[in-house]
């Protein structure tokens, strides 16, 4: 998620060769996730099992459903390649739906469950992003579908606004969590950059439906309601970054809780890597030239997070100990 769409920034911006580089070591990363998942799958299916009905754990497979599609995205946005992105966004969709009535199905109907406080974060938001994802790679890939196109822009719509919605009832908890229970430094994590991640894809995914409006009666018809909704998204992601710099600032330097490499810091790049691309798209999409300076100074925030994070990954793989036992 985090180097497709930093690769996806970098080329908006005019940096190519960052951006294929980005894209070729992502394809590298993303079969080797499988790899590792199918392999977790096939050797600890009980413990993969108990994941999916773990109120902290659970979420984190809709990654599989957003890295697929950004992937796919950035097939269309660096190659034109729509034949793959289109396989690529169905095997999104399938994973989408599966994964969204198993695991909140599954965390609805268990008996035992844990307060708001130890059982919400950020990374909820991921579902959001997840739903967003195949929603952008429907708006891209529209114009391809010919005689089908107003049925894949319903869909890209339909989408938008379930995700949408989805993110203003788990925002609601998770801001009621941060408000009203104690908060300890290790309970900011850095999956909290998704509460601005997924306001930034619901923008992004707001562009293409008004880049489509024409296309559609339907999308003409509400094209004031898309952009609105679309810059009230903006302006959400835009108001959540000084507050997750102001507490990142209170965890580490304030509270001096260490600064050290972990996994969960690929979900504080890829939201500063889709801000990047959102502000991008909606600049263009409704005319305010004036917010390309945002982009211009991001792209790098957004390469410097995946530089840091990246150095942070190969440290730890290369001091890992070799004896090591399975988990």
């Amino acid at each position: 998620m985090a180097t497709g769409i930093v690769a996806i920034a970098a080329d908006l911006r005019g940096m190519r060769p960052v951006a294929l580089a980005l894209f070729w070591l992502n394809t590298l990363f993303y079969a080797a996730l499988w790899t590792l998942l199918i392999a977790r799958i096939l050797k600890y299916p009980a413990a993969v099992a108990a994941d999916l009905s773990d109120h902290g754990r659970a979420v984190g497979f809709f990654t599989v459903v957003a890295a697929t599609c950004v992937i796919a995205s950035s097939c269309i946005a660096l190659f034109h390649e729509t034949r793959t992105a289109t396989i690529l966004w169905t095997l999104g969709i399938v994973l989408g739906a599966l994964l969204t009535y198993t695991i909140f199905t599954l965390l609805t109907v268990k008996e035992i469950k844990p307060t708001l406080e130890r059982g919400i974060n950020g990374g909820w938001l991921v579902a959001v992003v997840a739903m967003q994802s195949v929603s952008v790679v429907a708006g891209q890939l529209a114009p391809t579908f010919s005689r089908h196109q107003d049925q894949a822009l319903f869909f890209a719509l339909a989408l938008w606004l379930g995700g949408g919605m989805l993110y203003i009832w788990m925002i609601s908890l998770i801001f009621y969590r941060y408000t009203f229970f104690r908060f300890q430094p290790s309970d900011l994590a850095p999956p909290y950059w998704i509460n601005m991640g997924a306001v930034a894809i619901s923008t992004l995914a707001g562009t293409w439906l008004i880049d489509r409006a024409h296309a559609m009666p339907l999308l003409s018809d509400i094209l004031p309601f898309i952009k609105g909704f679309t810059l009230l998204f903006w302006t959400t992601a835009t108001w959540w970054i000084p507050m997750l710099i102001t507490l990142g600032a209170w965890r580490h330097l304030y509270k001096r809780f260490p600064l050290r490499y972990d996994p969960l810091f690929w979900g504080a790049v890829f939201p500063l890597g889709m801000y990047t691309v959102a502000t991008h798209r909606m600049a263009a999409a409704l005319h305010l030239d004036f917010l390309d300076i945002i982009p211009r100074c991001f792209v790098f925030i957004a390469l410097a997070a995946w530089t840091l994070t990246f150095l942070g990954l190969l440290k730890t793989l290369l001091t890992l100990p070799t004896n090591r036992p399975a988990p």
